[in-house]
């Protein structure tokens, strides 16, 4: 915990500096107005993208344009249980995006879960709260996503714990499988 909360820093501070969006209409089509991070139609709204990486496991990418944000978390998977764990938990979550709000239904390659903050997220919730619920998301998974203050876990340091949990019961449930198996045997 003493080394996450540097990197939990980091990620809050450099999320609020990329924040500041605005609305701003398509150049290209009259009357669109798209998060200009997914369309990718000019270069010049762009922002260099920020890396902000714990290890080579844990990371977060912060992609910026002038009216939208993409968040992108990989999270530490140490073998291959909490890698089948935490694709079921991130897989769980995406099914239920619209929920969410800013939760995007596809992670970005390489990341296990992304979100979109667009200008109209910005405009319609406060900005602080919209990196909190970043930062502080979910222990519990039935989340209403207009009430962000009430979120009190760490996203990402309830993921690890969330998988931790899980592997643990995994294990176990293993144990007394090869136990009554070993019962039936003898």
């Amino acid at each position: 915990a003493a080394t996450l909360k540097p990197y939990l820093n980091a990620v809050r501070s450099s999320l609020t500096a990329a924040m500041c969006l605005q609305n701003f209409s398509s150049q290209v089509i009259e009357r669109h107005n798209k998060p200009e991070i997914e369309v990718r139609s000019s270069k010049e709204l762009l922002l260099t993208p920020i890396i902000i990486s714990r290890n080579e496991k844990e990371k977060v990418l912060i992609e910026s344009s002038v009216n939208s944000i993409r968040v992108s978390i990989a999270v530490k998977q140490a073998d291959e249980i909490e890698k089948i764990l935490c694709h079921k938990f991130m897989r769980f979550m995406m099914l239920r995006a619209e929920n969410f709000i800013i939760l995007r239904r596809t992670p970005i390659q390489d990341y296990d879960i992304s979100f979109l903050i667009t200008n109209f997220h910005t405009e319609m919730m406060l900005k602080h709260k919209l990196v909190d619920f970043v930062i502080h998301l979910l222990e519990d998974t039935h989340i209403d996503a207009n009430h962000f203050s009430e979120i009190n876990e760490q996203f990402m340091e309830d993921i690890d714990k969330e998988i931790s949990e899980m592997k643990l019961a995994v294990n176990a449930r293993a144990r007394i499988c090869a136990e009554e198996f070993l019962k039936t045997v003898n």
